[in-house]
């Protein structure tokens, strides 16, 4: 039986660090430790804390992954998030650099060379969410409403190369949350790589097998059993969420493409019955979300994942949303999520 997480507590961190706050966004500003009474200040399993304010929207980045902890409007919460002495369950909220999802086996060849990545998905014998899942990011600017933070990929085996991860999260003036990766490539020879997020989006305290699910998608992979994508088709059926489906009636975990993009945005929405909604948007950078619907989720009888993603599981081998990053240049994908509340 999956457990409930210890109560989220929003605050001060271990350090005095930059973008963090003293008082306790739960309202007991001595909860997070006071140093005129000797009290231990607060410890996050996840790493320093950096909290974003602007009008009633409210977002806490971590140290960990730079993950998406929480972001709420007018007290709503609109993510999925976990307690302080939590790593995120689920991969709640973490980005993935250099790859996002699976790799088959590990394996993948670099001009002819067999490549072979650290088995981290022991169950399906994959690597899986990149190389960065267990990484500290460092503060690299921050300002009133945003932050952005940094981590490089060292080259080792099976991934021979120098490049970093950058991850930016704005509270734009719509109160919306924008979140800008980019990756740079340091090595000498361009560089293979995926990048993505992994969200899982929810409406206050409305249950999410009660949502409607709308995912502007004409295209879907279908995946075998160790979820390694073997073909595409288009949508149909039960697969087909374009006319929206009730969160209840879905158990997939499944990549779509051939999204529908307006003023180069495309959007996928979780729907309450009444007419509230929140939303993930992605640019033209990233052609693809991951779609994840589970019972897993601690605490929760139904969560839902919405992953932007440039490519989906085992680009490194079928070539699928692979990119290569020329030496010394930079990629960025943008997403964010909106709410109508």
């Amino acid at each position: 039986m999956a457990m409930t997480p210890s109560a989220p507590h929003f605050g001060r961190t271990d350090t005095a660090a930059p973008g963090t706050t003293e008082a306790s966004a739960t309202g007991d500003p001595g909860a997070a430790g006071d140093p005129g009474t000797g009290d231990a200040p607060r410890r996050y399993a996840s790493g320093r804390q950096y909290e974003l304010r602007r009008g009633e929207a409210f977002a806490v980045i971590t140290e960990l992954a730079a993950g998406l902890r929480l972001y709420s409007r007018a007290g709503v919460q609109l993510t999925e998030t976990y307690g302080d002495g939590d790593i995120p369950p689920g991969a709640t909220g973490i980005t993935l650099a250099p790859w996002a999802n699976r790799v088959e086996d590990g394996v993948w060849y670099l001009n002819g060379k067999k490549q072979q990545l650290d088995i981290t998905e022991v169950s399906r014998n994959n690597a899986s969410h990149g190389l960065l899942r267990n990484a500290s990011y460092e503060l690299v600017d921050e300002s009133e409403f945003s932050v952005t933070l940094e981590a490089p990929v060292f080259p080792q085996h099976g991934y021979p190369f120098l490049v970093r991860h950058r991850v930016q999260y704005l509270l734009g003036e719509d109160l919306g949350l924008v979140v800008r990766q980019t990756l740079i490539n340091d090595s000498q020879a361009s560089a293979p790589f995926v990048l993505g997020s992994h969200p899982y989006l929810r409406l206050g305290d409305v249950p999410a097998s009660d949502l409607v699910l709308t995912v502007g998608a004409g295209t879907r992979l279908v995946a075998d059993e160790r979820l390694i994508p073997r073909s595409s088709e288009p949508v149909s059926g039960g697969a087909d969420l374009r006319g929206g489906r009730t969160v209840s009636e879905l158990d997939i975990d499944v990549a779509y493409t051939d999204l529908t993009f307006d003023g180069g945005v495309a959007r996928q929405t979780l729907e309450a019955s009444d007419g509230r909604s929140v939303s993930l948007w992605q640019d033209e950078n990233c052609g693809y979300v991951h779609v994840f619907v589970t019972d897993q989720f601690p605490g929760r009888p139904k969560a839902v994942a919405i992953e932007p993603v440039t490519g989906p599981a085992n680009a490194f081998n079928s070539g699928d949303g692979l990119r290569w990053l020329p030496a010394g240049e930079s990629f960025t994908m943008t997403w964010g999520i909106s709410a109508s509340l």
